[in-house]
């Protein structure tokens, strides 16, 4: 395998059975190292991880789903430091490239995957989205990437951050091909959209925008207008940003302690900047905390179902802006992750699916374009989506 664009880890190569035929015969296929591969350990971005590993016996369902429909496995991808990070630099194993923008981050914790599909060294990326590791780098490296409905996709034989935020979703360029991807791996829609789906636009979100990135946005509804129609400002977020980021925050902390602490603290994790923090603060949450912050999450997506309904469709940017530099601080990079949480987790919190897009640009870097559709709608917000697509061809 190659490790051009410093994408793959350089696992010694096991033979991976395919389907010689199917709806994905042909296609390249590009696995997160936190997904097991039969024949393969699991590294989960953590050299310490790697050493307890050992070789896998089996495939997660997820990608023996694609195997079976025909996908060529290529190779195991970098990821952020146990999934904990959006920025896709990871202190033990390096960056990989950004194919949309070089100069810019690729955006995490599916960076690898990422960077294996926009710099065209696989056809489909698996990744995994908690707070936004899907949906960002999709942004970022101008690519297509989903934050299914919560639980659609199986997640077993992956390794678990935050279980109740955690959700399996992928990359593609071509609309078509992540179509059939999602044909394969989500089942039947528990919620159709309609043909022309009620519109909305988040009025709050975008307040939060600078007027550059708002402008872009505002020319990007114009200039499919006649596909999304006019659509109705709404508020989104309820009770306030401010409360949402920290019942987000609160929740996946608590529970990425009880997945990873005690690893940590027994076997000394040295962990990279970012991540060790965030666990060290993580690791200070109470119970209490977690359930106070709970409430705040399930009233929130009561409301959001509301906004929404069965039929209604929001629109708003991926992310604040496009992908920070390559050379920005830590302490920027945490800046930029802090305003992208206030956006990305009103899926998160509510457990319905994203869509990102590369309808936008910024700076002449990718700048990726949202639809959030009600849960179990992900294949007809799919298909709304291509037309977007399509009408940008």
């Amino acid at each position: 395998m190659t490790t051009q664009a410093h994408c793959f880890v350089p696992y010694p190569d096991a033979p991976v059975a395919s389907n010689p035929t199917g709806p994905l015969a042909g296609s390249t296929l590009a696995v997160k190292d936190i997904f097991d591969v039969a024949g393969y350990p699991t590294g989960c971005g953590n050299p310490h991880m790697l050493a307890m590993s050992g070789i896998k016996a089996r495939s997660a369902p997820a990608v023996q789903a694609l195997l079976d429909a025909g996908a060529r496995f290529v190779g195991k991808v970098h990821t952020d430091e146990l999934a904990f990070s959006m920025n896709g630099k990871n202190a033990h194993f390096g960056t990989p490239r950004n194919g949309g923008a070089p100069d810019r981050i690729p955006g995490g914790s599916s960076s690898g995957s990422a960077s294996a599909v926009s710099n065209g060294l696989a056809d489909i990326a698996l990744g995994t989205d908690t707070g936004g590791s899907v949906r960002t780098p999709a942004s970022h490296c101008g690519l297509i990437g989903l934050r299914p409905t919560h639980a659609r996709v199986s997640l077993a034989d992956v390794m678990p951050l935050s279980p109740t935020f955690d959700t399996c979703g992928w990359f593609a360029r071509d609309i078509g091909l992540f179509g059939r991807v999602g044909d394969v791996l989500l089942g039947e829609d528990s919620s159709v959209l309609p043909e022309r789906p009620r519109t909305l636009v988040a009025a709050d979100v975008l307040a939060l925008l600078e007027p550059r990135v708002q402008a872009v946005f505002s020319a990007t509804l114009d200039r499919f207008s006649g596909v999304i129609g006019t659509p109705q400002p709404v508020k989104t977020a309820s009770p306030s940003f401010e409360a949402l980021f920290w019942a987000f925050r609160t929740i996946q902390g608590f529970q990425a302690w009880q997945s990873h602490g005690d690893n940590i603290r027994r076997h000394d994790f040295h962990l990279g900047p970012g991540v060790a923090d965030r666990f060290a603060w993580s690791a200070t949450i109470t119970p209490e905390q977690m359930e106070q912050h709970s409430a705040v999450r399930w009233a929130f997506r009561d409301d959001f179902a509301r906004l929404l309904g069965s039929d209604g469709v929001l629109l708003l940017p991926t992310v604040p802006d496009v992908a920070p530099l390559l050379t920005d601080s830590e302490p920027a990079l945490e800046n930029y992750r802090n305003q992208a949480v206030r956006m990305l987790c009103l899926a998160g919190l509510s457990g319905f699916p994203q869509i990102s897009l590369p309808l936008m640009q910024l700076d002449q870097a990718p700048f990726g374009f949202s639809l959030i559709g009600p849960p179990g709608s992900d294949r007809s917000l799919i298909r709304f989506a291509a037309r977007l697509m399509h009408e940008c061809a």
